[in-house]
C-alpha cells in the first residue's frame, strides 16, 4: 500500500511514473530493447539505474532481455523489462521459464495496435488474453492494468511486491495513451512505501531444499552465489529442483504453484468502484478506457441516470468476486475495450444470465471517448 499525504506534486508522463515506481520498489536491474511506445522506460532507466548502483543493459532482442532479467533475479536482484506487443511475443518462452522456475520479475507491456508490427504509435488493448495465456501450458500469472499516471507509480510498486511475495512473474499492461499522458502526481517519501522482499532461507546451506513446500506454498529463495545449492530447469521438477516424471510429484508441483496464487486472491485482486453504491447500470473498464468511462459515468449521473464504474486493476487472476457482486446488483453492464472483446468474454463466463452485457469495441487505433460510452448509458 502506498500512503500519499501532502507531498510535492510533480508532472510526470506515464512511462516516467513506471520508472519512478520501479526504482522506489527496489528495482536495480533492467534489460530490454527499445520499442514504441515503451522506449521512455528504457531511456530513463539507462540514466537512473547507474546513479543508484544498479545495472541497465540494452540487449540484442527481447528474447535475450527476458533471459537476462531471469538471471539477475536468480542472483538476488529485483529485475524488470519493458516492451510492447511484438517484443512481448518474443518474450513468451522465457516468461514460461520464469513461471516454472518461480523467478520473481516484472514485465511491462505498453500495448499498441496489432497484430504484428501493427500500429506502433496508436493505443490498443489487444494483448489482454495474451498476457494471461501467451506462454504455453497451465501456469499461474498475475496481470495488472494501469489507467493513470498515479496508477503507473503505485501499481508498479504493487507488481514488484506481489512478484517477490509469490515468486512469480507479474505483468503490467499499460497502453500508448497512459504511457504518454502527463499528469501532476504526488509521490510519497520512501519511508511511506511498504516494500516486500523475497524470503531467504534461514537454514544452513546443507539443509536447504530450493523448492521445499511450506504453509505459504512459496519456497524460500536463496540467491545464486550465496553458498546454497541450486538446480534450476524449465522442466517440471521435484523439491530439489531436479527434473521428474513421477506423476505424484508432477501433480504436486502444479497444485502448489497454482495454490500459492489462490491463497493470495484477496491481496492480489484489486478493483476500484466509482459511484457503484446505488448503480443500476455500470461500466467495467481498465487501462486508458477507464478514464473515458469515469467521465461518461459522471455525465450520466448529471442526467439522472444511476450509473457506476468498476475499474479493473487486476485483470488476472480475474476478480470474479467483485465483478459478480455488481452483476447481481445491476441490470446492464457496458464493457468498452480497444479490442474485439477480450475481457467481455471473462465477464460473460461468470454472468450466469444475471445482467445484460453490452459490448463496445474499437479497433481503429483511437481511444474510446466518453461520448461513445455515454450513448450506451443513456439508451440501454
Amino acid at each position: 500500500m502506498v500512503i500519499v499525504e501532502q507531498q510535492k506534486r510533480v508532472l510526470l508522463q506515464g512511462n516516467e511514473a513506471i520508472v519512478a515506481g520501479a526504482l522506489a520498489a527496489g528495482c536495480r536491474f533492467f534489460a530490454g530493447y527499445p520499442i514504441t511506445p515503451a522506449s521512455e522506460i528504457s531511456e530513463l532507466l539507462s540514466v537512473k539505474l547507474p546513479e543508484l548502483g544498479g545495472t541497465f543493459i540494452q540487449m540484442e532482442d527481447e528474447i535475450a532481455s527476458m533471459g537476462a532479467v531471469i538471471g539477475a533475479s536468480l542472483a538476488g536482484t529485483k529485475s524488470m523489462t519493458a516492451t510492447s506487443g511484438p517484443g512481448f511475443s518474443l518474450m513468451q518462452e522465457n516468461i514460461g521459464y520464469a513461471c516454472v522456475a518461480e523467478v520473481p520479475c516484472v514485465i511491462v507491456n505498453v500495448m499498441r495496435g496489432g497484430p504484428s508490427t501493427g500500429l506502433p504509435t496508436s493505443p490498443s488493448q489487444g494483448d489482454v488474453q495474451m498476457a494471461r495465456w501467451g506462454t504455453h501450458g497451465d501456469h499461474p500469472i498475475i496481470v495488472l492494468a494501469v489507467s493513470s499516471v498515479s496508477d503507473c507509480f503505485s501499481v508498479t510498486i504493487k507488481a514488484f511486491n506481489l512478484s517477490e511475495k509469490y515468486r512469480t512473474p507479474v505483468i503490467i499492461l499499460s497502453d500508448e495513451v497512459v504511457a504518454h499522458t502527463r499528469e501532476a502526481v504526488a509521490l510519497p517519501d520512501a519511508e511511506q512505501i511498504r516494500l516486500i522482499d523475497r524470503i531467504k532461507p534461514d537454514v544452513p546451506p546443507e539443509w536447504y531444499t530450493p523448492y521445499a513446500d511450506n504453509n505459504r506454498g512459496v519456497p524460500d529463495m536463496a540467491a545464486l552465489g550465496d553458498g546454497y545449492r541450486h538446480h534450476i530447469t524449465g522442466l517440471i521438477h521435484d523439491d530439489r529442483g531436479y527434473p521428474t516424471q513421477n506423476s505424484q510429484e508432477v501433480e504436486k508441483f502444479h497444485k502448489r504453484i497454482h495454490g500459492k496464487i489462490s491463497k493470495g486472491f484477496q491481496e492480489i485482486m484489486v478493483t476500484k468502484a466509482h459511484l457503484m453504491e446505488d448503480a443500476e447500470i455500470f461500466v467495467i473498464a481498465y487501462g486508458s478506457v477507464a478514464r473515458s468511462a469515469l467521465k461518461a459515468v459522471r455525465d450520466a449521473r448529471a442526467e439522472g441516470i444511476k450509473a457506476g464504474l468498476l475499474q479493473l486493476i487486476t485483470l488476472f487472476p480475474f476478480p470474479r468476486k467483485s465483478v459478480d457482486t455488481y452483476l447481481r446488483q445491476c441490470r446492464v453492464v457496458i464493457v468498452p475495450e480497444m479490442n474485439m472483446g477480450q475481457m467481455s468474454r471473462e465477464i460473460s463466463r461468470i454472468n450466469q444470465a444475471n445482467c445484460r452485457i453490452v459490448k463496445h469495441n474499437r479497433i481503429d487505433g483511437h481511444l474510446i471517448n466518453p461520448e461513445e460510452i455515454l450513448r450506451h448509458l443513456t439508451t440501454v
